[in-house]
Order: C-alpha cells, then sequence, then structure tokens
C-alpha cells in the first residue's frame, strides 16, 4: 500500500491533491489540523493534513486474494467536518460537538451555513444580549479598546429604535481627550451627559439621571486605588451591569490576563470590539466559554450606529466563520 501526507490550507485543496497525485481510487485515512511549516508557525496559523492510501500493484503472476476496498463515494465522516471545523478557530472539543449537532442527512457536503447553524446551537451559552437595558450600564477594559465608540453606538441605536435616551456618563478624569469625546457624542444625540471625576461624582451622576445611564470609564490598570474605588461603588450598586470590552483579535492568553486583572469591576458581559479586522472569534470564545462569560455586543467597524450588533448565537456562529455582517437569529 502507498501512503502519502498531503497539507493544504482547506479539507477540499486538500481532497482534491489527493485525486490529481494519486488518482480516484485513493482513501483517505486520517485528517488533521497542523501547524503550518517555516516561519508563518510562529503566528499560530494552521492548515490540513491529509492521510491518503492506494493499494501496492500486483504483478499477473500473483493475483491478490482480496481485492482492496474502493468506496466510490464515501459518506463524510465526523472526522471530515471537524477538520472543516478546525480549520476556524475552534478547539477539538468545540468542533466535536458541532460535528455532531449536524443532521446526518446534511453531512454529505455540509455547506457553511449548515455548519454555521450547527455551531450556533452550541453557542446559546455564550450569546448574552437582551433587549432589556439595566439601570447602569458600565464599561471597563484596557485604553483603545472601543469603550468610548461602543457606548456612542448603543446611544444612537437606541435613540434610532425610538427606545429613548441614555444618560452619558464619562467616569474617565485622567483623560480630556475622551471626556470630550463621549461630550460631543451626547451632543450630537441630544443625550444628557454628565462627568464623574471621583466616586462622590458619580453616585450623584447614577443617582440623579432619568435614564438609564452608560458609564464610560478610564482604561487604567484595576490595581490603581482610584478605579478600584469606583468599580467597589458601581458594584455594590443595584441593577448595574458591567461590560468588559476587548478586541477580537486578542489572543487567548491575553484575553485570560485582561479577565483576572480586571476581576474586580466583577463584568457579567464582554463585548467583542474590532470583529472586522479579526479572521475569527473561535480563540476568544473558547476563553470566554470556559469562564462562563457570555458577549452583549459585536463592534463590527467604526460607524457609529451601524457597525454594532446584539451578540445572539447566529452572530457569533457568523464571526466565527469570519462574517462580521449583522446575523439575525432566523437567518444564520
Amino acid at each position: 500500500m502507498q501512503v502519502k501526507r498531503f497539507r493544504e490550507s482547506t479539507v477540499r485543496d486538500a481532497l482534491a491533491a489527493v485525486k490529481r497525485d494519486l488518482g480516484p481510487d485513493a482513501l483517505v485515512v486520517s485528517t488533521a489540523m497542523v501547524p503550518v511549516r517555516g516561519w508563518r508557525r510562529l503566528s499560530g496559523r494552521r492548515e490540513v493534513e491529509v492521510t491518503a492510501a492506494i493499494p501496492a500493484t500486483v504483478s499477473e503472476s500473483r493475483p491478490a486474494a482480496i481485492p482492496f476496498p474502493v468506496a466510490p463515494d464515501p459518506e463524510p465522516t465526523d472526522d471530515d467536518l471537524i477538520a472543516r471545523l478546525l480549520a476556524t478557530g475552534l478547539d477539538r472539543a468545540m468542533a466535536a460537538e458541532v460535528a455532531a449537532a449536524v443532521p446526518h442527512r446534511a453531512r454529505r457536503g455540509a455547506s457553511p451555513r449548515i455548519l454555521r447553524e450547527a455551531l450556533a446551537s452550541r453557542l446559546t451559552v455564550v450569546a448574552g444580549a437582551t433587549d432589556d437595558p439595566a439601570p447602569i450600564e458600565v464599561f471597563v477594559g484596557p485604553p483603545g479598546v472601543g469603550k468610548t465608540t461602543t457606548i456612542a453606538k448603543i446611544a444612537a441605536q437606541s435613540r434610532t429604535r425610538r427606545a429613548g435616551r441614555r444618560t452619558l456618563i464619562a467616569a474617565d478624569g485622567y483623560r480630556v481627550g475622551a471626556v470630550e469625546q463621549l461630550r460631543l457624542y451626547a451632543d450630537i444625540l441630544g443625550a444628557p451627559f454628565a462627568v464623574a471625576r471621583t466616586v462622590r461624582d458619580l453616585d450623584r451622576a447614577v443617582t440623579t439621571c432619568r435614564t438609564p445611564a452608560l458609564v464610560d470609564t478610564a482604561g487604567r490598570s484595576p490595581s490603581d486605588r482610584g478605579i478600584r474605588d469606583l468599580f467597589d461603588a458601581l458594584a455594590g450598586r443595584p441593577g448595574v451591569r458591567t461590560h468588559l470590552v476587548l478586541p477580537a483579535a486578542i489572543t487567548p492568553r491575553e484575553a485570560v490576563r485582561v479577565i483576572e486583572r480586571y476581576e474586580a469591576a466583577r463584568p457579567d458581559r464582554v463585548v467583542l470590539t474590532k470583529v472586522d479586522e479579526a479572521e475569527t472569534i473561535a480563540p476568544v470564545l473558547r476563553v470566554l466559554r470556559d469562564r462562563r462569560l457570555s458577549v452583549s455586543y459585536l463592534g463590527t467597524g467604526q460607524r457609529v450606529p451601524e457597525d454594532l450588533q446584539a451578540a445572539n448565537a447566529a452572530g457569533l456562529a457568523g464571526a466565527v466563520f469570519g462574517d462580521a455582517a449583522p446575523v439575525s437569529e432566523d437567518k444564520a
């Protein structure tokens, strides 16, 4: 028996290489995701490795006792589906769950839509979208992740849907630019605005506001005493929902580090921003699933208010497959 391995970026390309090199009678022995060769290995990229075999040639004077079994059109196995799902960045355990969720009748040539629907069925536990705003929505996270822009998008979408105004509170006494940016958004939207440079200021602002509040916080280290006091004051109030804002392309190791740094803020949800700049959100979703944190919003660009969608299961599945466009639950 002649055995040969083929490496390509997708399962389809690998199977085409098998057929081209070994012929239509070749059998696929195994399929796996492996690190790419060379310097690109440092980027963490992976590719598909297919091991295929063909029967050895038998001389006319020595006929084979048992003919080599060849399936003319083999039914796709879970391994085939798992290999395709691994290519999206999902870990093997999740890929196996999703493959098992694909209806048996749909496994032959399963389309991306079918795989996306199967994945969505496994992501309901991570989907934290809600149409019911908390009285106080707080946004925390490192600098530059998109907290202020996310708040502006939420407030603008609320006005567009005629769901009422939101009070914008800049609890960032460290960056004048951030305060002025949020003030500008408030002026454009006609939204109430307040600056809270101290815990007392913040308490007064959230106590006196007459609409649901969106609180922007400084991107300083939670070990800073002022920031920690602010987090403690917010966490102790009723009706507070805290969102940790992370870029979608963050590495799993960095995501774990940031989540642990912001434990003092007691986040209930996670906002994934810059989804349009990430190849897939699968790696960070794995971390959130393990940490039992759900995603509230997906930021898909810089436009206000268009580039923000509620993180339902279908939208999360689409982002795993590299589709940053909004996806509704009934159109996966």
